[in-house]
C-alpha cells in the first residue's frame, strides 16, 4: 500500500541510499518506496548502481550492461486511464498502520548441494510424470514444515504457506525491465499434520507448486480488471492468516553479485520494513560459499524467541540430509 507518510509529505524520497564506513569495511544501505515499484526493479537498480561505480564512471563502461528499465504505466486493455479512485483527497489513500511487533530473525544458508538433495527427494516422493518440484519449492517446503514443528501447531490446525509471485513474464506485452509493482500471490494450504511425517516434503512442495501454476495471464488480468473497478489498498497488518509463512524475494535475484569496487559483498539483509511473524525473504546464496551458485539463503522472521530457537535447533532442517 503507500505509505502514508510518503503520501502526506511528498518531500519524502521515493528512494534513498545511505554508505556507512565501518573499520573493515563499508555497510551500503537503499531503501525503495513499494508504492513506485517492487523488487525486481530494486535488484535492477542495485545492480546497475554497483556495475557503474564497478568501473568508476568513465570511458565505455560508465553505461550499466543491465538493460535500461522502462517507465512506461502498464493498464490492462479497456482501462480508464488516470484510474478514478474513491477518495475524496489523496490524504485518505494512506492509513497509518499499527507498529509492527517485535520480531526475533535469523538467516539459514542452504548450500547448493543440499538445495539438489532438497529438490531430487522431493521430487521422488511424487507420482512419476505428475509434477515437477522446482528447487525453490523443495526448500520453501522444507522450511514450512520446519516452522510448523517449530511453533508445535496441532495436526488439525490449518497453515498456509503464502509466496510472492512474478508477474513479468505472465503477462503478454509487459517488459522484464518494466518500472512498477507486477507481483501476485500463491498461496498453498493444509492441515499440519498432512505436511509433516516420512515422505510429505514432495507432497507439501506440490501443494506451493499447484498455487503457483494457478498465477496465469487469464487470472492476472481477471483480478487487474476488479481491482480497476473498485480500488482499494489495504494494509498489511493483518492480510494473512495466524501461523502462516510469508515468502517474498528470490533467489534469481543478483544480490551477491554486486561489486561497488570493493569486492563482492559478505552478507545481505532485508531492513525493518514490513517484518512480521513468519515473514521470509529469499536471497540467492554466497557465491563463494557451499561450492559457488545454486545455493539459497533465507531471512526468517517469527515473533517468539522459543519457537527461533527450536526453528535453528531442528535436525532435519539444518540437516536436509536427515
Amino acid at each position: 500500500m503507500v505509505c502514508a507518510d510518503a503520501v502526506v509529505d511528498p518531500s519524502l524520497p521515493i528512494l534513498a541510499a545511505q554508505v556507512t564506513e565501518l573499520a573493515d569495511g563499508l555497510f551500503i544501505a537503499m531503501s525503495l518506496n513499494h508504492a513506485a515499484t517492487d523488487g525486481t526493479t530494486f535488484w535492477d537498480l542495485l545492480n546497475a548502481w554497483s556495475e557503474i561505480s564497478r568501473h568508476g564512471g568513465s570511458g565505455n563502461r560508465d553505461i550499466p550492461t543491465v538493460p535500461p528499465p522502462k517507465a512506461k504505466r502498464w493498464f490492462i486493455e479497456g482501462c480508464t486511464v488516470p484510474v478514478p479512485l474513491p477518495f475524496a483527497k489523496v490524504e485518505d489513500i494512506g492509513r497509518r498502520s499499527e507498529s509492527p511487533p517485535a520480531v526475533h530473525e535469523c538467516s539459514i544458508h542452504f548450500t547448493p548441494e543440499s538445495v539438489k538433495k532438497l529438490k531430487a527427494k522431493a521430487n521422488a516422493e511424487m507420482a512419476a510424470g505428475t509434477t515437477t518440484i522446482s528447487s525453490l519449492q523443495a526448500v520453501l517446503a522444507h522450511l514450512w514444515r520446519a516452522t510448523c514443528r517449530a511453533r508445535e501447531l496441532a495436526p488439525n490446525q490449518e497453515t498456509t504457506c503464502l509466496l510472492a509471485v512474478g508477474c513479468r513474464t505472465r503477462l503478454k506485452g509487459m517488459p522484464p525491465v518494466y518500472v512498477g509493482n507486477a507481483v501476485s500471490s500463491a498461496a498453498g494450504k493444509a492441515a499440519v499434520g498432512e505436511i509433516l511425517g516420512d515422505d510429505r516434503l514432495g507432497w507439501a512442495a506440490s501443494l506451493l507448486n499447484r498455487a503457483v501454476a494457478t498465477v496465469d495471464e487469464a487470472g492476472l488480468r481477471e483480478k487487474l480488471a476488479a481491482w480497476h473497478g473498485n480500488p482499494s489498498f489495504k494494509p498489511l497488518a493483518g492480510r494473512f492468516p495466524p501461523e502462516a509463512v510469508v515468502v517474498t524475494g528470490s533467489p534469481r535475484f543478483d544480490v551477491y553479485g554486486n561489486d561497488f569496487g570493493w569486492g563482492r559483498p559478505v552478507a545481505v539483509r532485508s531492513g525493518g520494513g514490513n517484518k512480521m511473524d513468519g515473514y521470509v525473504t529469499v536471497y540467492e546464496g554466497r557465491h563463494d560459499v557451499g561450492g559457488g551458485r545454486g545455493g539459497m539463503e533465507l531471512q526468517v522472521c517469527l515473533a517468539r524467541p522459543d519457537v527461533l530457537a527450536r526453528l535453528v535447533a531442528d535436525e532435519e532442517l539444518m540437516n536436509p540430509s536427515v
